[in-house]
């Protein structure tokens, strides 16, 4: 890790237990890049809102001008979300876009402040069975899920653990900026 993300993470001293997962992350998402494979995003409440922020990161940029990173949120679309949640379940809502636009070898960032919603569970469950990679972050309490990266805010506070969220997904859009 550059000095310069050494700073970052530094100036969030919480984080510095997560320095290693948030490297690993932007490295899993700059080979998914490089092969031409997409990043999605999931979460529910302020998780989704989370979801819906860094997705545009990654589309319109961060700090600096360059291409545009391909991402997408499935947290953005209303009619697609309460359309699933009528015809299928609320448990669904996520996989069912999977099944539309994923690949293998794309990536799932998985939000959940608790790690306990079930639709967020079922659909890393889906990802890993599709060969997608998946990425979970979490509060401070880790899993025991077969994943790629688990990154746990260090908080057991909803409003801290989406606050160190958001930070570590922006450490994560500069380090892929440079």
């Amino acid at each position: 890790m550059d000095k310069k993300f050494e700073k970052r993470v530094e100036n969030f001293k919480l984080l510095k237990n997560c320095k290693d997962d948030i490297e690993k992350t932007a490295d899993l998402i700059k080979e998914t890049i490089k092969n031409g494979n997409k990043i999605f995003f999931c979460g529910n409440g302020g998780s989704a809102s989370d979801c819906n922020h860094l997705a545009c990161e990654f589309i319109a940029k961060f700090q600096k001008e360059r291409k545009s990173l391909p991402a997408i949120s499935l947290c953005s679309n209303n009619s697609i979300i309460t359309a699933i949640s009528n015809d299928y379940s609320f448990e669904n809502i996520f996989i069912r876009q999977l099944e539309g636009l994923a690949n293998e070898s794309d990536i799932l960032i998985a939000i959940s402040t608790s790690a306990k919603s079930k639709n967020i569970l079922k659909t890393i469950e889906y990802a890993k069975k599709n060969n997608l990679k998946v990425i979970f972050m979490t509060g401070k309490n880790k899993t025991n899920l077969d994943i790629d990266v688990e990154i746990n805010a260090p908080s057991c506070v909803t409003c801290e653990i989406q606050e160190l969220h958001i930070a570590i997904g922006h450490i994560i859009c500069e380090i892929l900026e440079e």
